[in-house]
């Protein structure tokens, strides 16, 4: 059975007071309130993944990630962390690919694709993120871009490495614009997503864990967490408010 994650990403947002506070809060509503067999990933700024990592202690349902990774193992690269440093600290998973990356950094599936095998050789689970911007849907063309995304970054993999990625779908669209893919958009696009990997793959397809990534909300959640394909969700700014984010997790538990 594929794991179920519900993934936060704070993105740049919140003191290290906050998400202290958010944290703990968090900690009690997820240990009340959540059953069945979700894992719950804080993806929070650099800066606040070791304090946090510290504040959950041996949480079994809650887990640390980090929004990036240098595709550096070391160096003079100012500003960067690489997975050699996140896997000191422990931390067990790292968004790879984000919209907002590839948008405002210009990664490309080349650059990703060394990402992933980094994040792997470390040990770390990579949260591979594919998805197309609204130009791309209009035209119809969203298929083929997605599974190009998915070729370019992850089809080198042998399939025992494959196994150990999470992939997360984002409707570019439906990021931060109050639009929301239907749960049949969703749907169609996470079954795209594991044909093509079943297409190379073969039934480890079924094995990958695929997440929503587009404006996930606790209203939506539940009927998008009940589509065949859809293992989670990868949720921003609904996961910087505890009470949003634990209804976002009990709509999968």
């Amino acid at each position: 059975m594929r794991q179920k994650i519900v993934a936060g990403n704070w993105k740049m947002n919140k003191t290290l007071e906050e998400a202290s506070i958010l944290t703990s809060e968090l900690m009690g509503m997820v240990a009340d309130e959540v059953k069945g067999n979700v894992k719950v990933v804080l993806c929070t700024p650099f800066p606040y993944l070791y304090p946090i990592k510290q504040q959950l202690g041996g949480n079994a349902r809650i887990s640390v990630g980090a929004q990036n990774c240098s595709e550096h193992d070391s160096g003079a690269y100012t500003g960067e962390t690489s997975v050699g440093m996140l896997k000191s600290m422990g931390i067990p998973y790292v968004i790879i690919g984000h919209s907002e990356r590839r948008q405002y950094f210009g990664e490309d599936g080349k650059l990703l694709a060394t990402k992933v095998d980094k994040a792997l050789a470390q040990g770390l689970t990579p949260i591979f993120c594919c998805g197309e911007p609204l130009e791309i849907r209009e035209k119809g063309t969203h298929e083929q871009l997605v599974k190009q995304q998915v070729e370019e970054s992850l089809f080198h993999l042998s399939a025992e490495a494959l196994q150990k990625v999470v992939i997360a779908y984002e409707p570019v669209w439906a990021i931060g614009t109050g639009k929301t893919a239907t749960s049949q958009q969703a749907q169609d696009m996470h079954s795209v997503i594991r044909k093509h990997l079943a297409s190379k793959y073969g039934a480890i397809a079924e094995n990958i864990s695929i997440l929503y990534g587009g404006s996930v909300k606790a209203d939506n959640a539940k009927e998008l967490f009940s589509c065949a394909d859809v293992d989670g969700g990868l949720v921003g700014g609904a996961s910087l408010k505890s009470r949003e984010f634990v209804e976002i997790i009990k709509g999968i538990s």
